[in-house]
């Protein structure tokens, strides 16, 4: 087994790089709290490095030492830096700086490259431009939130924005124990703190390292990221930005609980799990939970992907609700994330698949991503779909989950999603709605009181307790679920399952099949034709056109009004929807953290079978080959220039693929750069998918 670089080195890398001289240009107060260190920086032999107690073979990951990296903070052909205020014993300087292109927002924040962050002034700019975009009540004197998933390159970058934030007139700052929060508890914090905003520094499941990616976004007083009216306001000031506000304040100690006072201007490191575990006990019968975790006969495992969760999964699972110590898998927040992928899917959290598809694996699986917002649950031999799992819990959260004791007061899902969650919606008379893929379209909704639970295809699930999606919430509705549906048994008895839970919810709904593929790192250029061709089709589309057996009700470029403010969000997916309900769904990501020229294409195709219908021959067998799907991957391929061949229950990782179509003339668009991710979800592993040229070449 593999285990993680030690701690105490890691930790005094840490320390080393964090440290420097206090300088005579401000007056520093220091308040150190005695708070022992949080457990998530464990000893080499701490049981996150371990499984034992009968769950099969370890989850094992590489893991490699902390590097350094400089930063520049200002071009030595520029101007000299300027000495523009005194803010209290604070000296304020201008430093000059120059547009850089590109730094325009995607779906969830600006992500890149790091290597495109450590270039002079680029995450400087955003910053400031940020701070430009927002009014001064906003943030003048005011309370600002900063954490991250604990990736490389954050340490550097919260140095920086703390002191840009300074500069610009800030009050105070809570920060993170050595930077780390998670993205859900960044809202947390917000909104139990009443703060002004928060900074959180994560490009959420996307590798990390130097060779890897980084981001950065801003979520408003309310917990939600920043609208698309604050994010287009920051990109323009991105292309005007001329100075910088910089506080000129020694670098921050953030290993240590307690508050640093520059002046006006202090900085409070907090612990990042108190706040967070505080909210979800109020959401959760803890007491039940524990009941579960506790019982002889029900094994757990959660795999922390070497991501941010691993700073809470101790705390949560083992000391508050009692999960056994070796339960956690790759609990040990590394900068690389130990060389994996935090990407809580079928593909990328394959180690955890494999435990759980053992006879003899654990009860219950689970896992989140790099900064905690997505979920996987699996069962023995089960695999959850995104899609399912959204649906499940509304469709229980009333008996099981305290926090929803009078019901949910609506649901929603992004458009890619299956339509699962529309039939709970209309079963129990609760308002629906049908959004863009990002969660500040859902924020919208519960601050107005209309939503309650929410879901995306792409693995996001959460409610209003907080304004993200929530990968530990959603482990804990599924376990809440569990346990309210065992708590009657007796020891001995057979314990309803995860497959049993959604087997019946099959049996009440019926079974919507879902299969999404991923293209990854796709030059944007090709990617861009390939949309423009399918909206050319769609110009052309008319209802009752026939493909393959499927009538056509209507084709779109799918756009959503707002029903809250009335803003309008255009362009975001191609739609061919038919008859039957079935969808065909083309979308670039817009998560992405790679350079400008290279994106994500995601496929996705949506079928349903009426309920009951597997109650003959297959009997619910979640081995059951998704044959309701193939006529539509015919379609895609036949209809649509696509050559898709599916080969269920087949691995491949990372298999190369040439790129995308040019449908017009059968010639592909990208290079070999781009790595699949092809994963359905409605099958217990993922199919591996080729796809063939007009000659007959596979790749």
């Amino acid at each position: 087994m593999a285990f993680a670089p030690s701690v105490d080195n890691v930790f005094s890398s840490f320390k080393m790089r964090m440290k420097s001289p206090i300088t005579k240009t401000a007056t520093l107060n220091v308040v150190t709290l005695s708070h022992p260190r949080s457990s998530f920086l464990p000893s080499r032999s701490s049981p996150f490095l371990l499984n034992t107690n009968g769950i099969p073979s370890k989850i094992s990951r590489n893991s490699s030492s902390v590097s350094k990296l400089v930063v520049k903070a200002s071009s030595s052909s520029s101007p000299s830096s300027v000495a523009v205020a005194e803010s209290g014993s604070i000296k304020i300087t201008s430093v000059p700086t120059k547009p850089i292109e590109g730094q325009k927002t995607g779906t969830s924040g600006l992500r890149k490259k790091v290597k495109v962050f450590m270039q002079e002034n680029y995450l400087a700019n955003w910053i400031q431009a940020l701070f430009n975009s927002l009014s001064p009540e906003d943030f003048k004197n005011g309370l600002l939130v900063l954490g991250g998933d604990g990736r490389y390159f954050n340490r550097e970058a919260a140095q920086t924005i703390i002191k840009i934030a300074a500069g610009n007139g800030v009050g105070k700052i809570l920060v993170g124990r050595d930077g780390i929060l998670s993205t859900p508890a960044v809202s947390a914090v917000i909104r139990k703190r009443k703060a002004n905003g928060g900074f959180i520094m994560s490009a959420s499941h996307n590798p990390g390292g130097p060779e890897y990616d980084w981001g950065i976004k801003f979520n408003y007083s309310s917990g939600q990221p920043a609208p698309e009216s604050i994010t287009d306001k920051i990109y323009g000031n991105t292309l005007s930005i001329s100075e910088i506000k910089m506080a000129e304040v020694p670098d921050v100690d953030l290993s240590h609980l307690g508050v640093t006072e520059y002046g006006n201007f202090n900085v409070e490191v907090i612990d990042p799990v108190s706040d967070y575990m505080g909210l979800l006990e109020n959401v959760f019968d803890f007491h039940l939970i524990r009941s579960l975790l506790s019982r002889s006969n029900f094994r757990f495992i959660f795999d922390a992907m070497h991501a941010v969760t691993g700073a809470y999964a101790k705390p949560i699972f083992v000391d508050r609700l009692g999960a056994n110590p070796d339960s956690i898998a790759n609990g040990v927040p590394l900068e690389d994330f130990g060389h994996g992928h935090p990407d809580p899917n079928l593909t990328y959290a394959k180690d955890l698949v494999d435990i759980m598809y053992t006879d003899n694996g654990p009860d219950f699986g689970a896992a989140s991503d790099g900064d905690g917002d997505r979920n996987m649950v699996l069962g023995r031999g089960f695999f959850v779909t995104p899609s399912d799992s959204v649906a499940i819990i509304a469709a229980n959260a009333q008996a099981a989950i305290p926090y929803f004791q009078s019901g949910p007061k609506g649901l929603a899902r992004s458009m890619p999603t299956s339509g699962a969650l529309d039939r709970v919606a209309k079963k129990l008379g609760l308002p629906f709605f049908e959004v863009p893929t990002g969660w500040k379209f859902f924020g919208n909704l519960m601050d107005a009181g209309k939503l309650s639970i929410c879901g995306e295809e792409s693995f996001g699930t959460g409610s209003d307790h907080i304004r993200e999606k929530d990968g530990i919430w959603a482990v804990l509705a599924w376990l809440s679920i569990i346990a309210y549906r065992n708590k009657d048994k007796k020891v001995g008895e057979k314990l309803v399952s995860v497959s049993d839970v959604v087997k019946e919810y099959w049996a009440m709904y019926g079974r919507n099949f879902f299969s999404r593929y991923d293209y990854e790192e796709c030059e944007s250029e090709g990617a861009n034709k390939m949309i423009e061709y399918l909206r050319d089709t769609v110009s052309k589309s008319r209802a009752g056109e026939m493909y393959g057996s499927y009538a056509l009700q209507f084709a779109d470029d799918f756009n959503y009004t707002d029903p809250v403010d009335g803003s309008v969000a255009s362009k975001q997916g191609i739609r061919f929807v038919f008859t039957d309900g079935s969808r065909i769904i083309f979308r670039l990501s817009g998560t992405g953290s790679a350079d400008s020229f290279e994106t994500t294409d995601r496929f996705g195709i949506v079928g349903f079978e009426a309920e009951g219908i597997h109650r003959k021959g297959e009997a619910y067998s979640h081995h059951v080959n998704p044959s309701c799907l193939r006529p539509l991957h015919s379609i895609s391929a036949v209809d649509f220039g696509f050559k898709v061949i599916c080969h269920n229950h087949v691995f491949r990782e990372n298999k190369r693929v040439s790129g995308l179509f040019n449908f017009s003339n059968g010639q592909f668009l990208g290079e070999e750069s781009s790595i699949e991710t092809a994963y359905s979800c409605c099958q217990p592993v993922r199919p591996s998918t080729r796809w063939k040229r007009d000659d007959g070449i596979d790749y």
